[in-house]
């Protein structure tokens, strides 16, 4: 079973849930926020994908953090801020066991499903 994790309010999860929804893809949404993040999540994630793939270097909650905080960031570092702040994940995060993908693109979900 596929699980997207993201936050509901975020237009780019929006987007991957209606595109999901309207091709007839099977999943659940887990909403980072309301049902919450643990380590154990983050630490599987950045066991199948690379950490800094999920770390969203865009967002206004990474452009919050001090400097000095952001440089040469660790795994480890960033993991723990990812915990405290959901916004910092780059979102929608998709996990089964044949996929672990990071963001939403049609082009790109059309090629997942269409090699499935």
């Amino acid at each position: 079973m596929l699980t997207v994790y993201g936050i509901k309010s975020c237009d780019t999860c929006r987007r991957a849930r209606k595109y999901l929804s309207e091709h007839d893809i099977e999943f659940r949404f887990h909403d980072m926020r309301d049902d919450g993040l643990d380590i154990r999540t983050l630490e599987r994630w950045s066991g199948r994908i690379d950490w800094e793939k999920l770390l969203n270097r865009r967002s206004l909650t990474w452009r919050r953090i001090p400097e000095v905080d952001r440089v040469g960031i660790t795994k480890e570092k960033a993991l723990a801020l990812m915990l405290d702040q959901p916004t910092l994940l780059k979102r929608p995060v998709l996990e089964s066991p044949q996929l672990m993908a990071v963001g939403f693109s049609e082009k790109r979900f059309a090629e997942y499903w269409t090699k499935a």
